[in-house]
């Protein structure tokens, strides 16, 4: 029995960048290097594996060349949460927590994924997903980007336990005094949602069972995991940082390709262990 099985969702037909999963990244495929990423987790503990859930032919032969591990998942799966799902319920015995690291992540720090797997060990919830406390001047960069694109970055508001009471596009909390809020906190009370989950096979199970929440309509927030906290499971939120690293969502077109070769110029390539 898998103890924890991180699954990667890998798409060929991406409508706005065909072919991405295989797409070189300073010379390596960015599969190989996201499967890299859950190898290195998998190393570190025990009872955990990884997997490659795609729906082309592609994607698998690619996979089975490199040794790496590949599941079937179904055309009909509309999101990568959808495409862990389709593995999960397939086996005979769901694994205690599964990790959903998208196949176009190729810079997620394993001490990112690291960071769920010790919460999900440590205390009770359904659902666990990181986010950086933001400093001032991370906060003034993220006011900045907002004026261009507005609908871009998440914020998450958090309980005195670190438990999500809100996810948002919009900057919560608002700070009504900046001048006294700067005078008083070290650092701005806003916290970036880091898009990556992990979820107790139950929890996963129960997205697909509940009613659709308003706010993860496109027309409003747009935000699914807001699912989870309508319908009152608990959601984890996890401190994390990149320890000095730029990092950058995901892939999602050929210029974004560009920026991580800059940032694997700039800083390297990620320390895997």
């Amino acid at each position: 029995m898998h103890n924890i099985l991180i699954v990667i969702p890998a798409r060929y037909a991406s409508t706005r960048f065909p072919g991405k999963p295989l797409v070189k990244i300073a010379g390596v495929e960015m599969l190989r290097r996201v499967a890299d990423i859950a190898r290195s987790v998998q190393r570190n503990n025990a009872g955990c594996d990884y997997i490659v859930a795609t729906d082309d032919a592609r994607i698998e032969a690619f996979c089975a060349s490199h040794s790496i591990p590949v599941m079937m998942s179904s055309p009909d799966c509309g999101s990568g949460t959808e495409r862990c799902w389709d593995v999960v319920r397939k086996m005979e015995r769901p694994p205690g927590l599964i990790v959903n690291l998208q196949g176009d992540n190729p810079l997620c720090p394993p001490h990112v994924i690291q960071a769920l797997i010790d919460a999900w060990r440590a205390g009770r919830a359904d659902v666990f997903t990181p986010c950086v406390h933001l400093s001032w001047p991370e906060y003034d960069s993220l006011c900045a980007n907002k004026s261009v694109s507005p609908h871009s970055g998440t914020t998450v508001l958090v309980d005195s336990n670190g438990f999500a009471l809100a996810f948002s596009k919009a900057v919560l909390p608002v700070i009504r005094d900046e001048a006294k809020a700067r005078s008083k906190l070290a650092r701005s009370p806003v916290r970036r949602h880091v898009g990556l989950y992990a979820y107790t096979a139950s929890a996963l199970e129960q997205y697909f069972t509940l009613p659709p929440s308003i706010y993860e309509e496109g027309y409003i927030e747009g935000l699914e995991q807001m699912r989870f906290l309508e319908n009152g499971l608990r959601v984890k939120v996890v401190e994390v940082d990149y320890r000095g690293r730029k990092t950058t969502s995901g892939v999602d077109s050929p210029e974004d390709v560009a920026r991580v070769e800059q940032i694997i110029e700039e800083f390297g390539e990620l320390r895997l262990e």
